[in-house]
């Protein structure tokens, strides 16, 4: 059980407090409702873009790094499809060093056309190093692509196209940053060896002024329900054959995200999975395979990716993938092999809560989809997934109409 204390500040902002004196640190995580869905399809990468461009000095402050690494503190940030998470820590002397830092950056970025121009080439550099010049760069930018015809997770978060980085200007940028990096739309979270009274405090003297910002409303558009199955061939310069398979599940909040993270599992969650006993260890098709999702908020992908063994046929190992996957829709996982995957599932949970900065990332998470408690109950909702459920949610999201296929060939 993770004991924490909540409050709102007049602009919006809400503040959650995990109290824990076995630490001489502290964590401070500011989580932004804002990620790569809520972009202009015709401007993307711009969460990403911020993330770098929140480094690149506030309206007061020159430099973040300097003063924290002086109060002896690290940080760093991640940019999903779904949200944006700035987090740091240093012992818990120090803690109001971070409330300065992170309170100047959401009153105002600096917006400097140097600083736009350094986080530019920086981003731009990201995009061909990881996306366009390494092999298999471009597989998730073809996948989302071919499963997604309008919701926004069509695009990486890193952007549709590297022109639209290119191409940003200083008024693009802020007018992303004033729609998004709001109180109203943020989450603070204070974690380790501090007092609820005591954050109080310093959130009001440094985040109460900020003015509230207007709520964003979300209001995508909805991906349709996939009547086909859909399938796209790819030649490229890389070493082996890769075959990536993806299937369209429910959204976080659901219970079939659940029942997918458990047959994630099954299929592909490490050396004893059915897809490595069976397609890599046995008849050796696969030189690696895994089988995962991406724990999208909103309705997401589970996917089967694997690279195949030299001379092996992509239609051969493809057709090996169906068969494994319909075990899974005609006959009954084992209780033992279910129990198996359940335990794992709970020592993961156990052991991100081992850390102050993981329980805080965790409460921001959970606050951030509606309720921060959710964290002490998640465990209770994989423990009453049975078999049958297994078996019932499988032949719904195998159905052959729900499945995305992409052949990858190397022209080697």
């Amino acid at each position: 059980m993770i004991a924490y204390n909540r409050f709102v500040l007049d602009n919006g902002l809400r503040v959650l407090v995990h109290e824990d004196t076995s630490t001489p640190m502290a964590v401070v995580n500011v989580m932004y409702d804002v990620g790569a869905k809520d972009e202009n399809p015709n401007k993307t990468g711009f969460a990403h873009l911020f993330e770098h461009l929140m480094f690149g000095g506030s309206i007061n402050i020159k430099d973040y790094d300097e003063p924290l690494q002086r109060a002896g503190g690290e940080n760093n940030a991640y940019t999903t499809n779904d949200l944006t998470n700035y987090y740091c820590s240093m012992p818990k002397e120090n803690i109001e060093t971070a409330f300065w830092l992170e309170s100047d950056r959401m009153l105002s970025l600096a917006f400097s056309k140097k600083s736009l121009e350094v986080q530019r080439k920086v981003v731009c550099e990201e995009f061909k190093e990881h996306y366009i010049n390494k092999p298999y760069g471009d597989i998730w930018f073809k996948m989302r692509e071919l499963a997604y015809k309008v919701h926004p997770y069509k695009w990486m978060t890193i952007g549709k196209e590297l022109s639209h980085v290119e191409n940003a200007t200083i008024d693009d940028v802020k007018e992303f940053f004033f729609k998004h990096y709001r109180p109203i739309n943020a989450i603070l979270v204070v974690a380790g060896n501090v007092t609820t009274e005591e954050v109080k405090r310093l959130a009001d003297k440094w985040f109460g002024a900020i003015p509230m910002g207007e709520k964003y409303q979300r209001n995508l558009p909805q991906e349709p329900k996939q009547t086909e199955p859909r399938f796209l061939e790819h030649y490229a310069e890389v070493p082996l054959d890769a075959l990536v398979k993806t299937w369209h599940i429910d959204s976080r909040m659901q219970k079939g995200y659940y029942v997918a993270d458990l047959i994630s599992e099954v299929l592909g969650g490490g050396g004893s999975s059915r897809l490595y006993q069976k397609l890599v260890k046995e008849q050796q098709l696969f030189s690696n395979l895994e089988c995962y999702h991406f724990g999208s908020t909103e309705s997401g992908l589970l996917a089967v990716e694997g690279k195949l063994v030299k001379g092996v046929k992509l239609a051969d190992a493809n057709k090996a993938v169906n068969e494994e996957i319909e075990k899974m829709n005609s006959t009954l996982v084992d209780d033992n092999e279910l129990q198996k995957v359940k335990n794992k599932t709970e020592s993961v949970i156990a052991f991100e809560d081992m850390s102050v900065m993981s329980r805080a990332t965790s409460l921001a998470n959970y606050e951030l989809l509606g309720d921060a408690n959710l964290m002490n109950t998640e465990l209770d909702k994989y423990q009453a997934i049975t078999v049958e459920d297994i078996k019932t949610y499988s032949q719904t999201i195998f159905d052959d109409k729900n499945s995305n296929t992409l052949h990858y060939h190397s022209t080697n």
